[in-house]
């Protein structure tokens, strides 16, 4: 009976075109395809701990770019409450739903592009280190795992500032699935200069066993440009010992 009820339920809001949800106590119309997700977003089984941070470190001035925006749980959020939200999910079935999210809310203030952010211009392989595409695992680490490789463009940091003639962004999101290892070492100049808040997931689990720790030490290196670096509950972190710790994946913020 709960299956038959749970078929009706979704069948309804896919007749009727959205979802009926929220996140971070913010009401909001959404995909009817993800309800599941929704839900645990709503119950605040996803990811609890960036929406704390979000709704801590940004406000109505706030630029917020989001790298690996999935179908767009944060990026949603973020244009609630930002002047403007910047955002990339190269993952073209993620990309879809991502894009139908922010037109069934009409957030005129979000740029959403289907493609990478990389250490280069180019046109690059990747696929889901998962099961398949739109899983919320397609990563350049993946270029073309069983056959099923998509071509992606991929920009560096530098040009899609060029191009997009954005000034300075005040909050970025990271969480590319691996990619992370080639992009912040080429955004180290801007990074240097402007010091956005950096909320960063890292995934060297991802990374071949003999390089991990070699990895994840130059990533953590490189963020001693910061001042603080905070584990997920805004708790100060040691980077000498992070480097130090058997730990590999995890999220942190950076802040000057």
């Amino acid at each position: 009976m709960n299956r038959i009820l749970k078929s009706m339920g979704k069948a309804y809001y896919k007749a009727l075109g959205y979802y009926p949800g929220s996140i971070g106590g913010l009401k909001f119309k959404l995909d009817p395809y993800h309800i599941g997700f929704w839900r645990n977003v709503e119950k605040g089984r996803w990811e609890p701990h960036t929406f704390k941070i979000l709704s801590e470190l940004i406000g109505s001035d706030t630029i917020y770019c989001d790298l690996g925006a999935w179908i767009g749980p944060t990026v949603l959020y973020a244009a609630r409450k930002c002047r403007e939200v910047v955002c990339f999910e190269p993952d073209p079935v993620a990309f879809r739903y991502l894009y139908w999210n922010i037109e069934l809310n009409g957030l005129s203030n979000i740029r959403a592009f289907n493609g990478a952010l990389a250490d280069c211009n180019a046109i690059l392989k990747m696929s889901s280190l998962g099961k398949c595409l739109g899983d919320s695992m397609t990563s350049l680490l993946a270029a073309d795992k069983g056959g099923n490789g998509i071509d992606v463009i991929t920009m560096t940091w530098e040009k899609f500032i060029e191009l997009s003639h954005i000034d300075k962004i005040d909050f970025i999101k990271i969480d590319i699935e691996g990619g992370e290892f080639q992009l912040l070492p080429a955004m180290k100049k801007y990074l240097v200069s402007y010091k956005p808040v950096i909320y960063l997931s890292i995934h060297p689990f991802y990374l071949d066993p003999a390089i991990r720790r070699e990895k994840k030490r130059q990533i953590l290196e490189l963020m001693k440009i910061y001042g603080k670096c905070l584990d997920m509950n805004l708790v100060r972190l040691d980077i000498d010992s992070l480097i130090s710790s058997d730990s590999y994946g995890n999220s942190f913020l950076f802040l000057d």
